[in-house]
């Protein structure tokens, strides 16, 4: 099963440096350091035949079970001696949790347990993703969590591409309920974001390969002479993404980026749209040496930020 996981994630170019397996919490006896570290805290009590985290000592509102009257452990047990294994055994300084909605209501005791092991509540960050809703247009794709009725990620890889199921999934934070428009992603037009921003580079490619092949040498363009209203836009909007890659990393938010790229794509079609880049007039050489530079380093900022969202930046369309 982990290997059909691994290949479905690799699909869309997800890789982990780490699978853990639950099993060697037990074998290693990490799991019973994690409860005698609990026990001798005064955070353990048996009782009603079961072994119980007092997890409202620590500001939860009830307290919940770790190990049942038959003396198999819970999935929390499970999850508190995980987070002991990341945070002592590995020593991390933080920890990302993301979560499915549906354990919304479990993120207090994870903090009270956190606190329990003697760790900073704070140093564990818990993401909260909502559920996705698959549609063809305006007809949804039922699915079913009770019936085991569902698509799966390679189904949704195979039908509309790894590019696509990445800039999807990361152009709405975690928290927000998402509408996955199966048709829309397949659309080669503006309507579709993905073609939208990846065709602006491959524009841009286009631009100066015909450069090249006109033997045009543009490194000296000079860039004071972009005074135009469109050139102006696309420069103010491409100098912000060093600052949104540091905003994105701590707020870790990376939304951003797919929506930075959109209104890059919207500025590049517009000066594509105002601006002839290689003039024949003689008299527009300088200015098309600039526009060129402009391109280039526009080319740049979408390849970087394609390269960030792990999805391909296209020389031709």
């Amino acid at each position: 099963m982990v290997g059909l996981i691994r290949e479905d994630l690799s699909r869309i170019g997800v890789e982990f440096d780490n699978w853990f397996s639950e099993r060697t919490l037990y074998t290693s006896g990490e799991y019973n350091e994690t409860l005698d570290q609990l026990r001798e805290q005064g955070y353990l009590s048996q009782r009603e035949d079961a072994l119980w985290f007092n997890s409202t000592m620590l500001g939860d509102e009830k307290d919940n079970v770790v190990v049942r009257s038959s003396g198999e452990p819970t999935y929390f047990a499970s999850d508190i001696a995980y987070h002991h294994n990341k945070f002592i055994g590995r020593g991390y300084d933080s920890v990302v949790d993301i979560w499915g909605a549906d354990h919304q209501g479990h993120v207090p005791r994870m903090k009270a347990a956190v606190e329990g092991l003697g760790i900073d509540p704070e140093r564990l960050t818990i993401l909260i993703a909502q559920m996705v809703t698959l549609k063809r247009g305006s007809e949804v794709v039922r699915a079913s969590k009770r019936t085991g009725e569902f698509v799966t990620l390679r189904e949704l890889a195979e039908e509309v591409g790894s590019d696509a199921c990445r800039f999807f999934f990361l152009s709405r934070t975690p928290s927000t309920q998402m509408e996955f428009d199966l048709e829309l992603a397949k659309q080669e037009s503006s309507e579709n974001p993905v073609y939208y921003v990846q065709y602006a580079h491959a524009r841009n490619a286009g631009i100066l390969t015909l450069a090249g092949e006109r033997n045009i040498d543009w490194s000296y363009g000079d860039v004071t002479l972009l005074t135009h209203p469109s050139e102006l836009a696309l420069i103010r909007h491409m100098v912000r993404l060093p600052e949104l890659v540091q905003q994105m990393a701590k707020t870790l938010e990376p939304h951003h980026l797919a929506h930075f790229t959109m209104e890059l794509a919207t500025a590049f079609h517009g000066f594509y749209e105002n601006c002839r880049v290689i003039s024949a007039n003689p008299e527009d050489a300088d200015v098309t040496l600039a526009r060129l530079k402009l391109v280039e380093s526009a080319q740049i900022v979408f390849r970087r930020s394609l390269e960030m969202m792990g999805m391909h930046a296209p020389e031709r369309m």
